[in-house]
């Protein structure tokens, strides 16, 4: 049983809701943080125990809030949706993010990657993947007991969680959905949202036209003295 001070002490511990830290260094890099996160959210938006996050402060250990990080993006299954100004894990049925990505900038330095990995690679990610646009280089970790072992052969992996396919034989990064479709930036997905707006208006177009010249003709069999349903 905690004792009064040590109950006031726990209750002090303050979990900061920003490390201060920029999203982004360049317009790339933000580019494909939105991207997944978002293509992401959309290809579980009909699974309620799966929650996405973007640049969201994670802290597995409480009642210390200096170890801590905040994945570009990070996938958890096994918790429901919703707002969280951080993710503090033992509010979490203690259910570390299974899958994170880092996109990389110029500004990140070979330490700083070698310290996130140890991070996740200690508190219990599953797979880890590094993306650097400017050389469409795309890093695979994938856990192998207690430890994330990097994947050699990454061309056209398949995520075991996630079920997305990777592709890095063209000019950037490809991502496809388990339903082949691809992951499309927010422009992409708006322009194609309207196109099918002005197909499915041809379509209702054509189709009144149809009824149009359908009813022209029923009215003129008519004039004739002839039943249109009767032919």
């Amino acid at each position: 049983m905690l004792s009064e001070q040590q109950s006031v002490n726990k209750k002090e511990i303050i979990y900061p809701e920003s490390d201060g830290l920029p999203m982004a260094e360049n317009t790339e890099q933000f580019k494909w943080i939105v991207t997944i996160k978002e293509n992401l959210e959309l290809l579980f938006a009909d699974r309620a125990d799966v929650f996405v996050a973007g640049d969201l402060l994670w802290y597995p250990v409480e009642g210390n809030n200096k170890i801590r990080q905040a994945p570009d993006t990070m996938v958890v299954f096994g918790r429901p949706k919703g707002r969280r100004g951080s993710y503090q894990q033992w509010r979490e049925d203690n259910i570390a993010p299974q899958v994170v990505f880092e996109i990389l900038s110029p500004g990140n330095s070979l330490l700083e990657m070698i310290k996130k990995l140890r991070f996740y690679e200690c508190y219990g990610v599953e797979e880890y993947y590094i993306y650097e646009p400017d050389k469409v280089e795309l890093t695979v970790f994938l856990r192998e007991g207690e430890r994330l072992e990097t994947v050699e052969e990454i061309a056209n992996w398949v995520s075991p969680r996630l079920g997305i396919r990777f592709d890095t034989s063209g000019e950037e990064l490809e991502i496809y959905r388990p339903d082949g479709e691809k992951f499309l930036t927010f422009v992409e997905l708006g322009l194609a949202r309207e196109r099918e707006r002005q197909r499915a208006e041809e379509a209702e177009a054509l189709l009144q036209q149809e009824r149009s010249r359908r009813e022209a003709l029923e009215a003129r069999l008519r004039e004739m003295g002839i039943n249109p349903e009767q032919i």
